[in-house]
């Protein structure tokens, strides 16, 4: 089983989320932008390093300042990012189903885009520097340079943007 380097707990109280929104309307989108953004940006090897970690309770030193200051603050936005585009849907036996509130208004579309966007561009803030100080510290996380074959190596955020 794979470890999610934050907690509900931490996206809720750092993000817009709702402190009483049910953790199950959420936690696959943790698990989307850890696996999507955050090891795009570590790589493999580094990944699977602070998941072992994580799992052992063994987390310290500079792998838990890199946990605790640089991917919570950028997993908490993207995490965001990942499940607002889903937040008013809930599927179950049933079918699909839209939620609408008596005493509030849905927002549309280009609101909601609005509001990921700046999730989102805050997702991005945060992952620069987390890539930053992992290239100025690059000596301290061996594991961020060991990937081989088929890992995924990590990315640099500022090549996302080619225009051909």
């Amino acid at each position: 089983m794979e470890s999610l380097f934050i907690t509900t707990t931490d996206v809720k109280a750092l993000s817009v989320l709702d402190g009483n929104l049910d953790n199950d309307k959420f936690i696959q989108f943790l698990w989307v932008a850890q696996e999507i953004h955050i090891q795009n940006v570590l790589g493999s090897d580094l990944y699977e390093k602070l998941q072992t970690e994580i799992a052992a309770a063994t987390l310290t030193g500079v792998y838990e300042t890199l946990v605790e200051t640089y991917i919570k603050p950028a997993l908490v936005h993207l995490a965001v990012y990942e499940y607002l585009p889903f937040a008013p849907y809930n599927v179950s036996n049933k079918g699909v189903f839209k939620h609408t509130s008596e005493s509030a208004v849905v927002i549309d579309s280009d609101e909601l885009k609005e509001i990921q966007n700046k999730s989102k561009n805050l997702g991005d803030y945060y992952t620069l520097r987390l890539t930053s100080y992992l290239c100025a510290n690059e000596n301290s996380f061996p594991e961020y340079s060991t990937n081989s074959d088929g890992d995924v190596y990590p990315s640099d955020p500022n090549l996302t943007n080619w225009y051909i």
